[in-house]
C-alpha cells in the first residue's frame, strides 16, 4: 500500500494517548513513504496526522464537501484538496484513491465511515484491507458487538475475519499488507433460502 485512507476524530479526544497514537501514524507513513488521504480537516486528531506527513514532505490528500468548507474548517495547507458536494461522494472519493482504510479513535463520522467501507467489503464492491487501530480499548466495544452479532446470525464469520485489529500502528498495516479477502461465494444466496423457509 502506498495510500491510505485514515479515519479520524475532528476532536482531539480527552487522552493523551489518542493524540500520541496519532503522531506515530503520521510517523509510520513517513518513515514507508505512504501517503495520506483524509477527511481535509485543520481540527483534531485529523490535523496532527496531516501536519506530521506534510512535515516529512509526503503527499496528503484532503477530501471534504462545500459544506464544511464555508464552516472554515479546511486545512490550507496540504498537498491536494477534493472538493466534493455530500458526505457521501466524499466516501466514494476516500475509497476510490486508498488502496486501504485505517480507523482511529473518532466519533459519528468515523464510524459511519468506518461500517460504510465494511459494508463495500461485505458486497465486493471493494477488497481493499480495512484496519481498526484500537488505541487503549478506544474500540472494544464496537469489536464485541460485530462478534454479538456474528453470533447472532447477522454477520457472516468470514466477514467479521476481513476486519483487521491492532493496537499499534505497526502491527496493523503489516497485516494489511498481507490481507487477502475473505470471499463467501453463495452468502446472498444463502439468505434468500433462510427467507424462503421461514
Amino acid at each position: 500500500m502506498t495510500r491510505i485512507c485514515v479515519f479520524c476524530g475532528s476532536s482531539m479526544g480527552n487522552r493523551e494517548e489518542y493524540r500520541r497514537a496519532a503522531k506515530l501514524v503520521g510517523e509510520y507513513f513517513i518513515d514507508n513513504n505512504i501517503e495520506l488521504v483524509y477527511g481535509g480537516a485543520n481540527v483534531g486528531l485529523m490535523k496532527i496526522i496531516a501536519d506530521v506527513v506534510l512535515a516529512g514532505g509526503l503527499k496528503v490528500i484532503g477530501i471534504m464537501p462545500h459544506m464544511l468548507i464555508e464552516k472554515e474548517v479546511e486545512h490550507k495547507g496540504i498537498s491536494q484538496m477534493i472538493t466534493v458536494e455530500t458526505m457521501a461522494e466524499r466516501k466514494e472519493k476516500m475509497m476510490e484513491v486508498s488502496d486501504g482504510f485505517i480507523a482511529m479513535p473518532g466519533g459519528f463520522g468515523t464510524l459511519d465511515e468506518l461500517i460504510e467501507i465494511l459494508t463495500h467489503n461485505q458486497l465486493r464492491i471493494s477488497d481493499k484491507p480495512i484496519g481498526l487501530l484500537n488505541v487503549v480499548g478506544h474500540y472494544d466495544n464496537l469489536l464485541k458487538f460485530f462478534d454479538d452479532a456474528t453470533d447472532s446470525g447477522f454477520v457472516r464469520k468470514e466477514h467479521r475475519d476481513n476486519i483487521i485489529v491492532a493496537s499499534n500502528i505497526e502491527d496493523l498495516v503489516e497485516a494489511m499488507n498481507a490481507f487477502k479477502p475473505v470471499v463467501i461465494k453463495k452468502w446472498i444466496e444463502d439468505i434468500k433460502v433462510e427467507s424462503i423457509e421461514d
